[in-house]
Parts: structure tokens; C-alpha cells; sequence
């Protein structure tokens, strides 16, 4: 059977820093050592990390651990949340990917001129809630699909600044900043999807249009693995979407003469190359 791996499978910058800020305090004996929520959205990753100590703080009760050192996911948190987390006495070390950063900036920004603040994205994801946190004031939108940007309306005089979530797929962006540009408004568009998701997501589509299985691999509470999955599907009828090696069978492949294999952006390299050689065996 050919395997076709796509080049961009695996972590991306942005999560490879952010695991090996925690690598390095965990080798320099911190402790308490938390992360703000899981580091990344890989299970067997926040897995490896408790067995060495490090803790997964509560989000919803941070107030109740003992001052050490906090370190900030990946995808970011409001400003409130990082100067609480001061206050309480924490040393806070930020492994936020550098591109959700840049959109902090951005909204922080523009939302102090006056704009009203775009985010399209999945209100309810991490990254998205850090983002909210760092817009002034209560102008702003979250807009998640096409009936949500339909149904978008404010004051025709504001100034709109779009941004994006990192991970939101890039074709389904341009089709809703469209239908808000049919609007008539005076609109700024932020294109802050990460470049490796975009990459990613072209991969995927190709090798998925060539092959006769598709294998996604990710958590499933990854935001891009499972735009990935989506992705795949739509040119892939035997698309599959698992989380580790031990989710699917050989035999599962046994008619398949081709089948191509992409990961998100937080899976880890030893689980891309379990499921390979599950496939060439």
C-alpha cells in the first residue's frame, strides 16, 4: 500500500515553542510548575507533562494554587487573566504562539481608534476568548459561520477591523468577510491566519484528492485538526479522524491501495510515526 505523509504533519512553531518552554523549566527543577489550562490541545502530550510534575491549572479556579511559576498556553489568555495571575504572586513566563500575540496587538489597537472589532472564529475556543480579552470596550463581534456574518449589522459610521482566529480555514474566511463586505461598510481586513495552517490545510487537500484513504490525526478538541478533517473529507469519502495509533487496524485498510496521513499542528512526531508504520505494515 503507498503511504503518502504530508510534510506539514506535526507540531507547528508556535506549539514546539510552546512545549519546549515547558521542557526547559521541568529540566530546571521549577516547582510549583503549572500551565494556564492545557499547554497544547494534545491529551498525551498535558499526559507526559503531569508525569513530571507539572499541573494543569483550573481555569475557573486559578485563585486556589499555591504561588509558582505559570506558564501561558499557546493560544493565549485575556489581559485580565495574565495581570491576576501576577497579582496572586505567580511568576508568569507567556509561551503564547507569537501570531496570536500579533492579533492582541492588532485589536488592542484598533479598538483603542474607535473600531469596531471582527473576530471570526469559534467563540467558544481558547484563543478566541484571549483575544476578546484584549479588545477596549464592548465594540466587537465573534462571527463563526455564514449565518452569523448574514445577520452582522452596526452603526454604518464604524470603522470594522476584521481579524482571525490562527486556525480558522482560509477559504471559509474570505466567503464571510465577503458577505460583511455586501454590507456596505467601511471595513479593515486582518488576515492573521497562520501561514503553517494555511500550508497545512492546501496540503491536505491534495494529498486527500489522491489517495484512497485519508488518516487525520489530532485530538479531538484541536481546533485545526479537525478543519483538517473537514478539509480531507470533502475530496475523501474514507476520511478518518483519530487521536493515536491504537485507533485504527491494518485490516481497516485492507482494499486500500493508497492512503495519505496529516496531522495538527499539536500532535506529536512519535504518533505520526506509529501510524506510518501501522499503514506499512
Amino acid at each position: 500500500m503507498e503511504v503518502i505523509l504530508a510534510k506539514s504533519a506535526g507540531f507547528c512553531f508556535g506549539v514546539q515553542r510552546a512545549v519546549d518552554v515547558v521542557n526547559k523549566q521541568i529540566e530546571e527543577g521549577v516547582s510549583p510548575l503549572y500551565t494556564y489550562g492545557p499547554i497544547i490541545h494534545n491529551e498525551e502530550v498535558v499526559k507526559d507533562f503531569e508525569s513530571h510534575g507539572v499541573q494543569v491549572m483550573d481555569e475557573d479556579s486559578n485563585k486556589n494554587y499555591e504561588p509558582g511559576t505559570v506558564i501561558i498556553r499557546s493560544h493565549g489568555v485575556t489581559k485580565a487573566v495574565e495581570e491576576g495571575l501576577k497579582a496572586a504572586g505567580h511568576n508568569v513566563i507567556d509561551a503564547t504562539c507569537p501570531f496570536v500575540k500579533k492579533i492582541h496587538r492588532a485589536v488592542d489597537e484598533h479598538s483603542k481608534n474607535g473600531e469596531y472589532i471582527v473576530i471570526i472564529g469559534n467563540p467558544d475556543h481558547p484563543e478566541v476568548r484571549g483575544i476578546v480579552g484584549w479588545i477596549n470596550g464592548d465594540k466587537y463581534t465573534v462571527i463563526s459561520g455564514e449565518q452569523s456574518a448574514k445577520d452582522f449589522s452596526v452603526n454604518s459610521h464604524d470603522t470594522i477591523c476584521i481579524v482571525s482566529q490562527t486556525t480558522f480555514n482560509h477559504n471559509k474566511f474570505q466567503e464571510l468577510v465577503e458577505i460583511i463586505k455586501q454590507k456596505g461598510y467601511h471595513i479593515i481586513v486582518l488576515n492573521t491566519i497562520c501561514d503553517a495552517t494555511n500550508k497545512r490545510q492546501v496540503e491536505a487537500f491534495d494529498i486527500a484528492s489522491q489517495v484512497d484513504a485519508m488518516l487525520v490525526i489530532g485530538s479531538k478538541n484541536s481546533s485545526n485538526t479537525q478543519k483538517l478533517y473537514e478539509i480531507c473529507k470533502t475530496r475523501c469519502n474514507n476520511t478518518y479522524y483519530i487521536q493515536t495509533a491504537d485507533d485504527f487496524q491494518p485490516s481497516d485498510l485492507s482494499s486500500i491501495e493508497s492512503v495519505g496521513i496529516t496531522a495538527g499542528a499539536s500532535t506529536p512526531n512519535n504518533i505520526i510515526e506509529e501510524v506510518q508504520k501501522k499503514c506499512q505494515k
